[in-house]
C-alpha cells in the first residue's frame, strides 16, 4: 500500500502541542504516526529546549529526532497577547490539547481543561505532570531521575551495593504511553458524547503502575525485593552469564521441567535438578551463588554461540546481551522490515515504524520540523499576509 494514500485513524484530527523534552511529545509523535495533524508550539528562537540535548544525529539532538517526526513546528511566546490570540485561533479547529508545561502554567494563560471547555465543548486536553494538580507535590518540578527515585525504580535497579537509575527516561516514557492512550480513549469517549473530556497523566503514578509488581511484593511480602544486577530477584536461574568467550548470555527458566531439561541438555549433569539445593525455584533462589558458580564452570570452556545452541536445543528461551550497536544491525528489525527513512533539517535519517503495526493504515513517518518551519504557513492559513506576519516577527511574539 502506498502510505501516501492511506486512511489512518487520526486523519482529520487536529493536536496542539505546548510541550517539551520527553514526556508529551512521545505522546504526540504517536498521534502523528497514526494521522493527527500535530501542531507543537515552540520558544521563538531555539525552541523546544530539547533539540539541543546533543549534536548527535547529523548534528541534531538525537532525543528530539525521535520524538518530533510528523509534526509541524510553530514558534509562539505565548506571554505576548498577539501570541495568545493566534494560539486561540488554532484551538477553534483543534480536537486534542496537550501540555506538559511548567506546574500551573497551562492554568495561569487560561488553557486548563475548566476554562477552555466553556467556549470549546468537544476539546480535548490531556495535562502531564510530575505530580498531578492536587496533594502536597502538585508544584514540584519533576524531572526523569527524580521521578523515577520517588516511584521507587533507582531503588529496585542496580547492584546490592549500588542502586542506579533506568538506562532511559523511563518516568517519561510511562507518562507519555499513558497520555497517548488517554487521548485516544478520550476521542472514542467523545464519539459516542459529543463532548470532549479532561485526561489528566502523572509521571509518578504512570511509573508506579509499571513498579506495581514489586510494590505489592514488598509491601505482602514484608521485604524489599533485592538488587540483583541484571538477575531477577525472584526466579533462578534467571539472568546474565558469560561464556568462555567473554560475551553474555541471558536465559531464564519457567518451570520444573524446563530446570530438568536445563541440568540434562545444557549443563550435561542429570542429577543436578534433584540436588536439594536447587530442588525448586525458591531453593535455588536461596543458593543462587552456588547455582551460578556451577553454570559459569559449565560455560567456562563454550563460546557465547555454542551457549545458545544448547539452550535452544533445551528449549530454554535467551538471548545475548546486545549493544546498541548490535541492536541497530538486529536481523530480526531487518527481517520484518521495520527501518524507514525520515527527512530532518540536517538531512534524512533510519527511523524505526511504530511497534503497533495497523493492516491497511501505515505510519505516516512525517518529517521533523525545524524550529518554526511551518509559523509561516500556518498564520497565513489564518488569515495572517506577509506584511502582519514580519510585525509579529519583529514583535517577538512568533
Amino acid at each position: 500500500m502506498d502510505p501516501a494514500a492511506a486512511t489512518r485513524p487520526l486523519d482529520g484530527i487536529t493536536v496542539v502541542a505546548l510541550e517539551h523534552a520527553v514526556a508529551a511529545p512521545f505522546a504526540t509523535r504517536q498521534l502523528a504516526d497514526l494521522g493527527a495533524r500535530v501542531i507543537k508550539i515552540e520558544r521563538p528562537g531555539d525552541g523546544d529546549f530539547a533539540r539541543a540535548y546533543d549534536r548527535t544525529v547529523l548534528g541534531q539532538s538525537s532525543y528530539f529526532v525521535w520524538l518530533n517526526r510528523g509534526k509541524e513546528s510553530l514558534t509562539l511566546d505565548l506571554k505576548q497577547p498577539q501570541a495568545r490570540a493566534i494560539l486561540a485561533a488554532i484551538l477553534e479547529g483543534a480536537d486534542v490539547l496537550i501540555q506538559n508545561l511548567a506546574p500551573g502554567a497551562a492554568g495561569r494563560m487560561g488553557l486548563d481543561y475548566e476554562t477552555l471547555s466553556a467556549g470549546h465543548p468537544r476539546l480535548i486536553v490531556c495535562d502531564i505532570s510530575g505530580f498531578g494538580d492536587s496533594g502536597p507535590y502538585r508544584d514540584r518540578r519533576a524531572y526523569d531521575l527524580l521521578i523515577q527515585a520517588e516511584a521507587g525504580l533507582i531503588a529496585l535497579t542496580g547492584t546490592p551495593d549500588h542502586p542506579s537509575r533506568a538506562g532511559l527516561s523511563v518516568a517519561d516514557i510511562a507518562a507519555g504511553m499513558n497520555a497517548y492512550s488517554g487521548v485516544l480513549a478520550a476521542l472514542i469517549q467523545r464519539g459516542r458524547t459529543g463532548r470532549g473530556l479532561r485526561v489528566e497523566v502523572s509521571m509518578l503514578e504512570a511509573l508506579t503502575e509499571w513498579v506495581s509488581n514489586s510494590l505489592y511484593f514488598a509491601h505482602y511480602g514484608g521485604a524489599e525485593p533485592a538488587r540483583g544486577e541484571a538477575s531477577h530477584p525472584s526466579v533462578a536461574p534467571y539472568g546474565p552469564h558469560r561464556a568462555g568467550d567473554g560475551r553474555t548470555v541471558i536465559f531464564g527458566l519457567q518451570n520444573p521441567r524446563e530446570w530438568v531439561r536445563f541440568c540434562e541438555i545444557v549443563m550435561g549433569a542429570p542429577d543436578l535438578a534433584a540436588d536439594p539445593r536447587f530442588a525448586d525455584n525458591p531453593a535455588r533462589v536461596a543458593h543462587r551463588d552456588d547455582l551460578t558458580a556451577l553454570i559459569e564452570a559449565r560455560f567456562s570452556t563454550l563460546s557465547l554461540e555454542a551457549v545458545k545452541a544448547l539452550l535452544d536445543s533445551a528449549d530454554i528461551a535467551n538471548a545475548p546481551m546486545n549493544s546498541m550497536a548490535d541492536l541497530w544491525a538486529h536481523p530480526q528489525l531487518a527481517a520484518r522490515g521495520r527501518w524507514r527513512e525520515v527527512v530532518t533539517p540536517g538531512g534524512p535519517v533510519a527511523a524505526l515504524l511504530p511497534p503497533a503495526t495497523l493492516s491497511d493504515a501505515p505510519a505516516l513517518m512525517g518529517d521533523v520540523p525545524g524550529v518554526s518551519a511551518h509559523t509561516q504557513s500556518i498564520l497565513a492559513s489564518l488569515g495572517h499576509d506577509p506584511a502582519a506576519i514580519a510585525r509579529l516577527r519583529a514583535a517577538g511574539a512568533v
